[in-house]
């Protein structure tokens, strides 16, 4: 039997998510963007107790918040607003449902982060190396850096990394989103380099999220969630 799902974010992203959303087993029963996320209500949700929001950063966390307070789970991969997740939190805490966010909901661009922590501790330990966090994504994206970029930059910080880092961003036609990581010496330059394809990495795993959010109460970062998933 399909679980009731709402999309709130009808972008690229959400089209993909409705798309793929049966293979999931999910059933699509209501959608809303900001033409219509006033009439967000149990009868607009159509029996939905899970919602996955793409939306915009200034729309996330009232979004969010309202969600809860109608008892809904949901994974959120909207970025730039992470200033409010305390209150944020605090609307999931009130009314015992549960959030999965994240900077990127692509499972390669969370296992590529796990290689850049990896690497960032090795090259900690020799001084010779410096560092530099570039990407490149679609002309229409509002945050920059973004907040895979500044996630990445974090993790490479949290791994003993404490010199310099530089981080560069570019917007640029339609591009999907490549985000690169050097370390640089006189001697050499070593890369890593992730590069989405498509916007549907971002979906299958906002999809597996919402798999498996069901039952869980609290809000989880979805890297932290990754090795439970299906």
């Amino acid at each position: 039997m399909s679980v009731p799902l709402a999309i709130v974010g009808c972008g690229k992203v959400g089209r993909l998510v409705e798309q793929l959303a049966p293979e999931y087993g999910f059933a699509v029963r209501a959608k809303f963007n900001s033409a219509n996320i006033a009439s967000l209500s149990p009868q607009s949700l159509a029996g939905a107790r899970v919602a996955i929001e793409f939306s915009t950063p200034l729309a996330a966390p009232p979004n969010l918040q309202n969600l809860a307070a109608l008892g809904v789970n949901t994974v959120c991969g909207t970025t730039g607003w992470l200033a409010m997740l305390p209150d944020v939190r605090a609307a999931i805490a009130s009314a015992g449902t549960a959030l999965v966010y994240g900077a990127n909901f692509s499972i390669g661009a969370n296992l590529f982060a796990q290689a850049v922590a990896s690497a960032a501790a090795t090259f900690a330990k020799h001084p010779e190396y410096e560092a530099w966090c570039w990407e490149i994504h679609h002309s229409a994206k509002k945050d920059a850096p973004s907040g895979t970029l500044n996630s990445l930059a974090q993790q490479i910080r949290d791994s003993g990394y404490a010199r310099t880092l530089t981080l560069s961003s570019n917007r640029a036609g339609a591009h999907p989103g490549t985000h690169e990581i050097g370390f640089d010496s006189a001697a050499d330059t070593i890369t890593l380099r992730h590069t989405a394809r498509s916007r549907e990495g971002f979906a299958l795993g906002a999809l597996r999220a919402a798999q498996w959010i069901a039952g869980k109460e609290g809000a989880y970062e979805f890297r932290d969630i990754l090795g439970e998933l299906n």
